[in-house]
Parts: structure tokens; sequence; C-alpha cells
């Protein structure tokens, strides 16, 4: 097998594109094994959900915020500098680094005897998991052509359905084992959803191991735009901190001068403002959610401001794009109600429905697992398919990921029947889950192979900040108020619908120009292309 780590020379100076090879197949094979331990370490809490619930006596708004809110925000905000670093340095190195990180501290949340230690532990998963992704898309975009790109984009996506399938089946089984054999707690005094979490987490620094045998590519050379690589990746990095990470984000804006510092500290203030309204209005028991949420939004504007001061045209070609926008947030508005209802099916299962665990991770995690499978690669094939009669052709098939699945979740959380709520349930996931390949490779194809990085960051921005941090939490927020009622809760996040509708719609209509426009955009920011 033979990696495209070389590059012909056209008489323009370009590169000759490349195609895909074996190699690039068996690369693709551990991405999607590293993306199943992902989401394993990261959707293991949805089953063991009403044991930590009991056991730390936490609310279904708790709940809420630590699967998605304190996992999200940090996991956007250090996806923002690692997203640079992967753009610049090793991305196998980066990835097997992060890998490790996660690996820990998943098992560490086993050691958690308060909700605020499962915090702080929900963090550094997140902190880890954010190095994946922007590595692997820029991976998976220099092994594989455009033509192929959002299919092996689907198929690296499908870790996260298998992953999380996987994870309702062995937190379940190892849930009801360890507290079967332990009782009153086994060794260390560990019950069994601690056990679960050190049981999954530890396997990933091994899989680690195996990540750091993949060779790096040419950046950009299967596109024939070969980038050049930078001679300090660190440095950036940690310029990007500055930029990024609060409070270093004042040390960042006073560099650019006093009118940024004095626009940073504004929308601080702002955002502190909206901390405490939001707080006021929906309970300080919410605080918590507003300030993680608060700190995630401006330490995206902070990097924003910083971007468009020191690469202009990646600046331009993202958050000066409006198709590049769209597309990213109307896909946020599908994982708004997908991660919410991939989270609470299996809690609302055992209190609506009375299944065991190790049961709803058969059933549960098994058609789900399915489901996400199907949906996200038949989804990627369609949208390759529609992408060879335009640019946009792909995002059709987000937009039915967003609108297809209306029906089958009313239906789900609305029936009187076990059997007839997996059906649904199974439905609604294949379709939500078409919607992932296609607009991730939109994303990727409105900028420079350099840039790649930084725009997957930016990409999981709305999976995370939009999706993930207020999904799962307005469902739980609407269910702890309203006497623990998690199908109200739920089919709460349906109101992320007509405005993914409104923004999909828009990135359809103006992403042709964009992709036409590409190069002349950057070149005209300053890009030597």
């Amino acid at each position: 097998m033979t990696a495209p780590d070389t590059a012909k020379t056209e008489g323009n100076g370009r590169a000759a594109p490349q195609e895909a090879s074996a190699y690039s197949w068996y690369v693709l094979f551990i991405l999607v094994l590293v993306y199943i331990l992902n989401f394993v370490d990261r959707q293991i809490l949805s089953i063991l959900a009403n044991d930590i619930k009991r056991d730390l006596s936490l609310t279904d708004a708790d709940l809420g915020f630590l699967y998605g809110t304190a996992f999200a925000v940090f996991y956007s905000l250090f996806g923002i500098p690692l997203g640079r670093l992967a753009d610049n340095w090793h991305r196998v190195r980066l990835m097997t680094t992060g890998l490790a990180v996660w690996s820990v501290m998943t098992a560490v949340s086993g050691l958690s005897k308060t909700g605020t230690q499962l915090t702080l532990a929900r963090i550094g998963v997140g902190v880890g998991e954010a190095t994946a992704s922007p590595a692997a898309y820029s991976l998976i975009s220099d092994y594989f052509p455009q033509r192929l790109r959002a299919t092996a984009l689907a198929i690296y996506s499908s870790g996260l359905f298998l992953g999380g399938g996987l994870s309702l089946f062995i937190g379940g089984y190892i849930l009801e084992a360890w507290n079967s054999a332990y009782p009153d707690g086994g060794p260390m005094g560990l019950v069994g959803w601690q056990a679960a979490f050190m049981a999954v987490g530890l396997p990933g620094v091994l899989l680690a191991l195996w990540v750091m045998t993949i060779r790096e590519p040419i950046r950009g050379a299967i596109d024939g735009l070969v980038s050049r690589q930078s001679p300090e990746p660190f440095k950036g990095f940690a310029s990007e901190l500055l930029n990024v990470i609060p409070p270093l984000t004042l040390i960042g804006a006073a560099r650019r001068g006093l009118g940024a510092l004095a626009i940073n500290l504004a929308i601080a203030g702002v955002l502190a403002g909206a901390v405490w309204l939001l707080s006021a209005v929906l309970g300080r028991g919410t605080m918590q959610q507003w300030i993680f949420l608060a700190v995630g939004i401006y330490a995206v504007f902070s990097w924003a401001s910083a971007l468009r001061a020191t690469d202009l045209p990646t600046f331009r070609l993202i958050w000066g794009t409006p198709a590049f926008l769209c597309t990213t947030l109307g896909y946020g508005m599908v994982a708004f109600m997908s991660y919410a209802s991939s989270y609470w099916g299996a809690p609302y299962a055992e209190r609506v429905f009375g299944i065991a665990k190790a049961d709803l991770g058969l059933t549960i995690g098994g058609t789900g697992a399915l489901a996400g499978f199907l949906g996200v690669i038949i989804g990627g094939r369609v949208a390759d398919a529609l992408f060879a009669r335009g640019p946009a052709g792909r995002l059709y098939v987000t937009l039915f990921g967003l609108l297809a699945p209306i029906l089958p979740m009313i239906g789900a959380y609305t029936t009187d029947s076990f059997v007839a709520f997996l059906a649904y349930a199974f439905i609604a996931h294949v379709m939500s889950s078409s919607a992932l390949g296609g607009a991730a490779a939109t994303s990727q194809m409105l900028v420079l192979p350099r840039m790649r990085g930084t725009a997957t960051a930016t990409f999981f921005l709305a999976t995370t900040l939009v999706g993930l941090a207020l999904g799962p939490f307005m469902a739980g927020y609407v269910s702890a108020t309203n006497n623990d009622d998690l199908a109200k809760g739920v089919l709460s996040t349906l109101v992320a619908v007509p405005i993914g509708l409104a923004l999909l719609l828009f990135a359809i209509r103006s992403v042709p120009t964009a992709q036409a426009s590409l190069e002349d955009r950057a070149r005209a920011a300053g890009e030597p292309v």
C-alpha cells in the first residue's frame, strides 16, 4: 500500500491531482475506529444518566448540562487553536496526543464523587476530543479526491453513530454486571456507572499507539494545490491560545490595539449581562449553563476578531462567506434536535417503559448504531451523486435530514409501545444522520487546502455551541420544569426546524457563487494562490 505522499508537477507549477489509494482506505478505517471510541467515551453518559442523577443528586437540566454544555463549550473552544495546529503541524501526532488525553479523562470520570468533579472530567474529555475531527477531516481531504470526499467523510462520520450505539450496549452491560457483583460498591468504593467510565476510557491509550503509525500526506497534493508547511507551528498555536482562551484573550486583544481591547471588553460585558438576565428569568439553577455558553461565545468572538487581523484570507473564506456560515448553522439545527433525542432516548425508555439497562443497550444502542450507519453512508453517497449535478447538490441531503425526522420524532415520544418507539426512533435517526456528510463536504470545498483544519473547527462550532450545548440542555430544562416530562423536553427541540430551513435554503442559493469565486476571493484578500 502506498500513501499519496508525493506529487507530480504540471506545467503551471501546480501539483497534478491524485486519486485515492488502497492506503487511503486503510487510513480511513483507523480514523473510523478513533471516531467510534470518541463517541463511546462521549455518549456513554446517556445509559448511565439515571444512575448518575440518583447518586449525585442532579436534575434533568444538570444532566443536559453535563452531557452537552460542559463538554461542548471546551470542545469547541479548544477546537479553534487545535484546528489551526492541524493546519500547520503533523496531524497524526496531534490526533495521537488528543486520543490519549480524552481516554484518560474518560477513565478519570469514573472517580467522580460530585457533579462538579464530573463536570471537570467532562471538560478534559472535550479538550482531548477537540483534536480528532480537525485532524481527521484534514487528513481525509488529503487522502481522497473531491469526487469521493463526501463519501469518505460520511464513512468517517459513521463512527459517531456506531460509537454512540456501542456505548449504550457496553455501558449498560458493565453497569448491571458490576452492580450485580458488587451491590454495595466494589474496589475503591466504585459503583457500576463509575466502573463503566473506566472500562471504556483506558483502551484508547492502546489505540493511540496504532494511530501513531499512520503516514502524514503532503497537504493539498491530491487537489494539485500543495500548501507550504509552517516553520513554527507551535508559535502560531500559542498565539492562537491568546486569541481564544479567556482571560488570555484580553492580552490578544490588547496586542491589536486599544480599540480592539475596548470592543472585546464591551462584548464580555454584554454577555455577562445576558448571563444575569437568563439566570433571573429561567432560574438561578441554570446559571452554570449560561456562564459556560457565554464563555464559548466570547471566545469565538475573540478568535474571529484575531483571525481577521492575522489571516485575512482565512477569515474572508470562513466568516466572510455567508454560504459557509449558513451551511454550518443549518446543519447545527439538525444537530440541535439529533443530539437531544440521541442522548435522552435511553433515559426516556428506562423511565417510561421500564426496560433494563442491558436490554436498552442492545435495543436502542443496536438500532441506533445501525440507523446512524445507514443514514450517514447512504446520505454521503447521495450527496456525492447530487454534487455531480451542481455545487450545492449535497445540501439537499442536509435539508432532507432536517425535515424528514419531524414526524417520526413526534411518533416516538408520544407512543405507548416500546416497539413502536424503537421503530420511530430508528426512522428518525436514519433520516437525521443522512445530513452530515453533505454539509461537512460542502464546508470543506468552500476553503483552500491550508484552511481545512480551521474550517472544520468552525463547522463543529455549530454542532457543539448550537447543537450539543443547547439541544440536550433545552430538552432537560423543559423536562425538569414540567415534572420530568422528557417527551415534552425532547419534542421542544423541534423549534429549530424553521430556523434551519431558512439557513439551508439560503446556503443552497449561495454556494455555487461562493465556490466559483473561491480562488478569486482568496487572492483579493492577499492569498498567494
